[in-house]
């Protein structure tokens, strides 16, 4: 038997956790075309308030405030395309991070091995979640607010657990 077919015949691994984590974008986009629409009203009423008064440069400044509201709020949008992707198995942890422009890393860990480390503070709640290994450190989760950083670290600890436990197979008993 050739090897890959040795690795087509052992059955996937189960995922314990899988999770993508993405920058949190509070406007969607058609609220982002009423702003800009907002804006765009605001600015060319204020610009033809100025340059009737014969200010005609003011309003100049105007469009161009828009304009750099407009650029500021694509780049945003751009940086929003990063994401982290956190997978469990029984016998790995891995941890993919794309940034915004398409730069991938990736880590892998041996579940056994790794630990959360956590960074609280009483008022803000969890700052920073890490994960352990061999004395190697890796920051997940870092789009997170306090709250869902807590629920991430919870699940994500739970699927440690449960990889660093192993298998559990349930044995056939016969009736008695």
């Amino acid at each position: 038997m050739s090897e890959s077919n040795a690795q087509a015949a052992l059955p996937a691994e189960p995922t314990l956790f899988s999770a993508l984590v993405t920058p949190h974008r509070s406007l969607s986009r058609v609220g982002f075309f009423m702003l800009m629409a907002v804006i765009a009203v605001v600015s060319f009423a204020g610009g033809m308030v100025f340059y009737l008064a014969g200010a005609g440069p003011v309003g100049f400044f105007f469009g161009l405030d828009a304009l750099l509201i407009y650029w500021a709020f694509r780049v945003n949008y751009r940086t929003a395309e990063a994401y982290e992707q956190v997978t469990v198995t029984p016998s790995e942890l891995r941890v993919k991070k794309v940034s915004h422009k398409g730069k991938v890393s990736e880590w892998s860990f041996n579940p056994v091995w790794t630990s959360l480390d956590r960074e609280t503070h009483e008022e803000y709640g969890l700052l920073r979640l890490c994960l352990v290994s061999r004395g190697k450190k890796l920051t997940v989760g870092g789009f997170l607010g306090p709250d869902e950083r807590e629920s991430f670290a919870k699940a994500l600890s739970a699927a440690i657990g449960e990889a660093k436990r192993g298998p559990t197979r349930s044995v056939a008993r016969p009736n008695e």
